[in-house]
């Protein structure tokens, strides 16, 4: 995109103020823009339910106000590594805020292993999220909008991210349980997500019956129509559709010559990565799936992987179960992360996963301060997210909530006014770290400078 092309379409409205920004004018020079976009590659992640932030976070370790903290007398403490006991009060202790040598950020005990990459993470506190619905707040945490009468009114942000870089992938966007939608008439219909229960459907789906011809011959016949869809769009007035053909064929033999029916499988891909701990109580789906990003994203095959793990709507028992479910998740990203550094990038000489790979962890909503009758929490319209992208500034926490941790605080002066970070400025931000002018998909949300590197 031209520089003059760029300012034309941000020259009104919100998108207009984003122009002072050093990356966005960064990303407006052609010779900047190329490699912003080139070999990236996406993990989205729903921590489904509802996660509770004041276990990592947004820690609360004493009683103010409403909060009722964790306490040796609610949370089974034993299995909760970074768990050190603290004063609270004559019958319970609670627990330390963790807070890594080095850290800008202050932890709770769920943050698991995660904690030692703390110069890789990007915390946001304080999202304002406007909704206790579980469809609601997962869908504006996703896609930045409120569900309209329970429809879905935009794309989610992998299919955002796919429109924009993954159209040519073999998997454009894999969706494994995860909030996903294609809303909209300027998106490729190449890019409508994938959508499965779990990896081991896509490894079936792959799987290709050997009669009447061999595998050789059966890869000539594809090679064959490939070729012959690709002659006629080169003659065609309207070429999109056999481009779009050709396309597919190519990538039938990409999938079908690389035999990824077989790493696809759960036993192919704990082959492939035994480091993943698949016999955790609640990680073993987390752990599956990142597997399945790393050997999608060093083949080549995927732009977007996106899934979710479940275990967070705790009603009852809130502290016997949230802590160990947050561990099980940040262990299993640590995991990705340090995967990532060391494993080699499909097209980029020299470099590795982790320079390109961006991980954005969402959740719903987060949970009441005050536990209910059952010793659970209920949800509350605050939250948290995490990104981990060379992009965004690590070892960074931007925005809050309250000291009672009942409403999001103010966290800057935006476009229209003062007021706390809510998802659509996460997601918009996000697009504009790989170059994508949010304008062009988001009606809301701006894109926060103090996130990113200038």
């Amino acid at each position: 995109m031209k520089r003059r092309t760029f300012l034309k379409i941000a020259g009104c409205g919100v998108a207009s103020s984003l122009v002072s920004s050093p990356l966005v004018r960064a990303l407006a020079d052609d010779a900047h823009a190329a490699p912003n976009r080139e070999g990236q590659f996406f993990v989205f992640i729903h921590a489904s339910g509802g996660w509770d932030v004041t276990l990592w976070a947004d820690p609360r370790n004493e009683k103010a106000g409403l909060i009722a903290p964790a306490s040796t007398a609610n949370t089974d403490t034993a299995i909760i590594r970074r768990w050190v006991d603290a004063p609270l009060d004559d019958t319970a202790r609670t627990f330390e805020l963790v807070r890594p040598h080095g850290s800008n950020i202050v932890f709770g005990p769920g943050i698991g292993d995660l904690a030692d990459l703390h110069d890789r993470l990007t915390v946001i506190n304080g999202l304002a999220m406007n909704t206790v619905s579980h469809p609601d707040g997962t869908m504006f945490s996703a896609t930045g909008r409120h569900l309209v009468g329970g429809r879905v009114p935009a794309s989610s942000i992998d299919t955002l991210v796919a429109n924009e870089l993954g159209k040519e992938q073999t998997f454009p966007v894999v969706s494994v349980q995860f909030p996903s939608s294609y809303v909209g008439d300027n998106l490729d219909r190449r890019v409508v997500p994938l959508t499965v229960g779990n990896v081991s459907t896509l490894s079936r789906t792959l799987t290709r019956s050997g009669l009447y011809e061999s595998e050789g011959e059966r890869d000539e016949v594809t090679a064959l129509l490939s070729k012959e869809a690709a002659d006629i769009a080169g003659r065609s007035e309207y070429p999109d559709a056999m481009q779009g053909m050709s396309v597919q064929l190519e990538g039938l033999r990409t999938m079908l010559g690389a035999k990824l029916q077989d790493i696809f499988s759960v036993q192919g891909l704990q082959r492939a990565q035994p480091q993943f701990n698949y016999r955790a109580r609640f990680a073993t789906g987390t752990a599956i799936n990142s597997a399945f990003a790393i050997e999608a994203m060093k083949r080549n095959v995927v732009r977007c992987v996106s899934f979710s793990q479940g275990g967070f709507d705790t009603h009852n028992q809130n502290y016997r179960t949230q802590a160990q479910v947050q561990q099980e998740l940040f262990d299993t990203l640590a995991v990705l992360v340090r995967t990532l550094d060391q494993t080699p990038h499909p097209t980029l000489t020299g470099r590795k996963l982790a320079d390109t790979t961006h991980i954005l962890v969402i959740s719903d909503f987060c949970r009441t301060p005050q536990i209910n009758t059952g010793l659970g929490r209920d949800h509350y319209p605050n939250n948290s997210a995490l990104v981990i992208s060379p992009r965004f500034r690590g070892n960074t926490v931007f925005g809050m909530s309250d000291k009672e941790q009942l409403l999001p605080k103010r966290a800057k002066r935006f476009a229209d006014g003062d007021r706390a970070i809510a998802p659509p400025d996460v997601l918009a931000t996000l697009l504009a770290s790989i170059g994508v002018n949010p304008r062009k998909y988001m009606r809301d949300g701006e894109v926060v400078p103090e996130l990113l590197h200038a």
